[in-house]
């Protein structure tokens, strides 16, 4: 199993004025463990799309727990991934990854 050791990105909506409402993207570095690397080419048009399968598990403190739900996106082999689900398995969140993050 290889390991795995990167940013995740959490997109909160925050009140900057009364009534003003933006999205604020946090990132966290995590350590854990890559459990699949899969990837495959989508050809829906002129210019296809990468998707990737992967499954990540990271180590979390007590942050990501409490907001696991917040979770948008992975710094992995320098682009970012969209989390397409997160299940919170305490002391660990099993990530699991999809197309390239556009936000």
């Amino acid at each position: 199993m290889a390991k795995f050791y990167g940013k995740i990105g959490y997109i909160k909506t925050i009140e900057t004025a009364p009534g003003i409402w933006v999205e604020q993207a946090i990132e966290k570095a995590y350590y854990g463990d890559l459990q699949k690397n899969y990837s495959k080419y989508q050809n829906t048009d002129v210019n296809g799309d990468i998707n990737i399968s992967n499954v990540i598990s990271i180590v979390a403190d007590p942050y990501a727990c409490e907001n696991f739900q917040h979770m948008r996106y992975v710094i992995f082999m320098g682009a970012k991934w969209k989390i397409t689900g997160a299940d919170v398995q305490y002391p660990r969140i099993i990530i699991n990854l999809g197309g390239l993050y556009n936000g």
